[in-house]
């Protein structure tokens, strides 16, 4: 079922989540439904913020970004993201690290709102997946970006907050009319 993506403005996207202390039906048929709503709406994550719950829960696919190159890595050996996608992040716990990369970033709760964000190229991640099993793995590039989007939203954070005041000043029209829509 597709839900409805909230927009800048709603109190869920500054909520911080909740732990998911069990995983069961209700939570796998939530995420069913947030895969499809984020293939629906073509993003390459969605947090359960995002649909006006604070929960600990996000989904990833960078599947079909061509131009962005994505890494994955499982136990320290190089693997293809695709076979692991969508990633179903329940709980998770991230170590951002490396040089800083600066990549343009938008958001499904920000439509028509893109601008460039400068965050560390790699991450690693630990958490619970579908099937309550857990799951460790580092990312680069795309991939990693993505995961650190959705994380931040999972804090109670939008990616608005990582600009500068002059990079948010040129940006502020477009989410004051997002505020007011």
């Amino acid at each position: 079922m597709i839900l409805e993506i909230v927009q800048y403005g709603h109190p869920a996207l500054r909520a911080k989540g909740r732990r998911i202390e069990e995983i069961d039906d209700e939570i796998r048929q939530l995420v069913e439904d947030m895969i499809e709503t984020m293939i629906d709406a073509d993003g390459v994550g969605l947090a359960a913020q995002q649909i006006g719950l604070p929960l600990q829960l996000c989904v990833v696919d960078v599947i079909g970004v061509n131009h962005r190159s994505s890494a994955m890595r499982i136990a320290g050996q190089q693997v293809e993201p695709s076979d692991h996608m969508p990633l179903i992040l329940i709980n998770p716990e991230i170590k951002p690290y490396g040089n800083a990369d600066t990549g343009v970033e938008g958001c499904l709760s920000f439509p028509g709102v893109s601008t460039d964000i400068t965050r560390p190229y790699s991450v690693h991640v630990k958490a619970r997946t579908f099937d309550d099993s857990l799951i460790e793995f580092e990312a680069d590039g795309l991939l990693a970006r993505a995961v650190q989007h959705e994380y931040d939203h999972l804090q109670g954070i939008l990616f608005i907050d990582h600009l500068e005041a002059d990079q948010r000043r040129k940006l502020d029209p477009k989410i004051e009319a997002l505020r007011h829509a």
